[in-house]
């Protein structure tokens, strides 16, 4: 009898999570490894809120705010909480209940403690519950032992996101990464499965055919480990020979980076009317999307839509992308996209970077797209601070537009902006079209049978045009 997960090796892993399953989440906090904040730093935070409310009363404030030296629990946990349920509705799961679990260290053997998991057990069975979330990455051992606890499927983080990827991947390309990932996450969860696997012989020592199922298990597997990455070779090889013929007429490519659901498909839709898909669930984009727009200085670009980054991304998951994220390597500019309406947007902004330096593009040119103003009050909005590689804007109403569009076109070094005088015959209509469809053409009047004007535009451009170039 072929087992679970050898039956898996020999197809495309599916998602997890049929649709409409009520799951019981669990978060952990370590207390052991809390942030604490010092008595100057509350101070500065103190001092920026009053600050923000632009008002008088700070030295009223601070000198009545009581700063006891006792640290205090994470401030962002509760933001992390709420994307962790996030995450599980994106999924297609019911949220039934949410347990919080603080202790000062993981427990080795079920990560929660034996009388957590009494209560899990009991609020499972109350809320008719078909499985159990974990806002951690449980290690084999662990998931095991909760298994063999708990009356339901037992779910870590790291799967909870391949389920997501699973469900929203499209193409091809993006089905072959998201089967790689979820391969590779599984196989070495088969350890320890042995007894429930094995083909017993019934003697002493299990005589038997001398394979167990754990072994034939893991040989599927890595066997479809293997073909999966021959495939993925291929799409690779496809990419590179379309990224040839593209790079043969040169294109910059500005790619779009950010957390996930900070806006980026919607600010690709502002700037490109390419009508892609956009979404409040979190990684409603997985495959990568490219389209040409036009700069305020007629430079074309090629804008490209990637896979949103999260806090803990498996580390499968950043490798099998690699193929989708070689937009991001090779783009001449990034724009981080940032929600600024999110209480997390530092460490958003830090996740992100973790990734970025992972991928080792942190020395690109980068503009920092500060995104979702639209949410903000108005007196939020006027402290933001921009300018400097940092551009305002709301993807949903398009404002802010045409200044990222001009902070684009200044961070452009590849094929600069170039200006020139023209003497061009009228007879020449070819030449007269080029330019003007390609550069920004001002001052132009006509003398007989010349046209004579000043074109500012990208420097292949002008160049092609040299003999046509008024030098007196």
């Amino acid at each position: 009898m072929t087992s679970p997960a050898a039956k898996a090796a020999g197809r495309r892993a599916q998602p997890a999570l049929p649709r409409g399953e009520r799951a019981v989440l669990v978060a952990v906090e370590f207390t052991g490894e809390r942030r604490r904040l010092t008595t100057a730093a509350r101070l500065a935070k103190l001092s920026a809120s009053v600050a923000a409310r632009g008002d008088d009363r700070l030295e009223d404030d601070l000198g009545d705010a009581e700063l006891p030296e006792a640290p205090v629990a994470d401030l962002d946990f509760e933001a992390s909480l709420a994307e962790f349920e996030e995450l599980a509705r994106s999924a297609g799961a019911e949220v039934a209940a949410t347990l919080i679990q603080r202790r000062a260290k993981p427990d080795a053997a079920t990560l929660v403690g034996t009388g957590k998991i009494e209560e899990i057990e009991g609020v499972v069975a109350s809320m008719e519950a078909d499985l159990v979330l974990f806002d951690h990455d449980l290690t084999p051992s662990q998931m095991r032992n909760l298994e063999a606890r708990l009356p339901c499927r037992v779910i870590d983080r790291t799967q909870l996101i391949l389920d997501i990827f699973a469900r929203h991947a499209r193409t091809r390309e993006g089905q072959l990464q998201v089967e790689l990932a979820q391969l590779q996450y599984m196989l070495p969860r088969l350890a320890g499965k042995g007894k429930a696997m094995s083909q017993l012989g019934g003697g002493i020592g299990t005589r038997g055919p001398g394979e167990t199922k754990l072994e034939t298990d893991r040989r599927r597997i890595n066997l479809r480990i293997d073909h999966v990455k021959e495939q993925l070779d291929a799409v690779r090889r496809i990419r590179r020979q379309q990224r040839s013929r593209r790079e043969a007429v040169p294109v910059p490519v500005v790619a779009l980076v950010g957390y996930t659901n900070a806006g980026k498909s919607t600010l690709f839709n502002a700037l490109t009317a390419a009508g892609v898909l956009e979404s409040s669930r979190m990684f409603a984009t997985l495959d990568p999307k490219l389209a040409k727009i036009q700069l305020p200085s007629r430079r074309k670009i090629l804008l490209s839509d990637t896979v949103g980054f999260i806090r803990n991304l498996p580390h499968t998951l950043v490798t099998s992308f690699r193929a989708t994220l070689e937009e991001v390597e090779r783009a001449e500019i990034l724009l981080h996209v940032r929600d600024a309406s999110s209480p997390m947007i530092d460490e958003q902004k830090a996740q992100v970077e973790k990734v970025l330096a992972e991928l080792d593009v942190m020395r690109k040119p980068t503009i920092e797209v500060l995104n979702k103003i639209d949410l903000l009050p108005e007196r939020e909005r006027l402290l933001l601070r921009a300018g400097d590689g940092v551009v305002a804007v709301s993807g949903l109403t398009g404002a802010g537009m045409d200044v990222l569009l001009a902070a684009i076109d200044h961070a452009l070094v590849r094929d600069p902006l170039v200006e020139a005088q023209f003497r061009v015959p009228q007879s020449e209509g070819a030449v007269l079209a080029a330019l003007e469809a390609g550069a920004v053409v001002s001052e132009k009047r006509f003398e007989g049978n010349l046209a004579y004007f000043k074109a500012v535009g990208p420097a292949s451009l002008v160049g092609r045009y040299r003999k046509f170039q008024d030098r007196g």
